[in-house]
């Protein structure tokens, strides 16, 4: 299998690498890229990969601009920190989508789903979305939590979830009528299991659900304040290199 890494960090690109050659020892990195310019120069003149891995956020933009001037016809496996970009992701051939950091056992899921659709990609050079989606599974996303409170355990559906949190260094649902509950699994993992369609990760402490959303303001520094049909602990600001995602997130529904 003949591999690109698209990946600004070269430290990330390294272990990624790495990585890859002990999943599968006989994948060959046929090339490491560092942003999108290097990707338009290089991709159109070079043998198409088996296989690509690319970072959403590169030093002069967002990778989705690759796929307006080349055409990729091969699966890519999109490697961010953030959760937003998961419909584009699929949108641009994307077979899976990691969250930073993530363990050997995700890379190996990652390779079984290239050689599980491999078939899929090949015979179909635009696939239908909504059927990727249910076979991905990232359209629905997880349904409920499972909560200990008052001695006793109890789920709450996704649905009644107004936001996620960081409180007191643990990930906590807000749910819309208000009740606060603890949860096991870190934000980033909440992240991954709910569907990037109605959660949106407005920064590292939180993470709200499309419904809950009232109105958007501008802010100061080119940032948007966001406010929520119920309180929130503090001030819901996005960053301005986030606002147009978060845009584009309200927008395409």
């Amino acid at each position: 299998m003949k591999i690109i890494i698209i990946e600004d960090e070269l430290k990330a690109a390294k272990s990624l690498a790495a990585l890859i050659g002990k999943v599968r020892p006989n994948a060959v990195i046929t090339a490491q890229l560092q942003s999108i310019e290097s990707a338009v120069n290089y991709l159109p003149h070079n043998e198409t990969p088996d296989l690509i891995f690319m970072d959403i956020q590169l030093s002069d933009g967002l990778s989705f601009e690759i796929f307006k001037s080349v055409k990729i016809q091969c699966p890519v496996v999109f490697c961010t920190a953030y959760g937003e970009y998961a419909m584009d992701a699929i949108k641009a051939n994307g077979i899976d989508y990691l969250l930073k950091p993530f363990s050997r056992e995700d890379l190996e899921t990652a390779f079984e789903k290239v050689e599980n659709f491999r078939n899929f990609f090949q015979q179909n050079t635009q696939p239908d979305l909504d059927s990727l989606l249910k076979k991905i599974g990232l359209d629905e996303g997880k349904k409920s939590f499972l909560v200990f409170k008052d001695n006793k355990y109890t789920t709450i559906q996704t649905d009644q979830i107004a936001f996620f949190y960081i409180s007191y260094d643990s990930a906590t649902i807000k749910t819309f009528d208000e009740q606060s509950y603890f949860i096991s699994q870190s934000l980033d993992q909440v992240q991954a299991l709910v569907s990037p369609k109605q959660f949106f990760r407005l920064n590292r402490q939180y993470l709200i659900n499309f419904t809950a959303v009232k109105e958007v303001e501008h802010y100061f520094a080119r940032k948007l304040l966001v406010k929520l049909v119920i309180p929130s602990p503090e001030k819901l600001l996005v960053g301005k290199e986030k606002t147009t995602a978060f845009l584009s997130w309200l927008e395409n529904r």
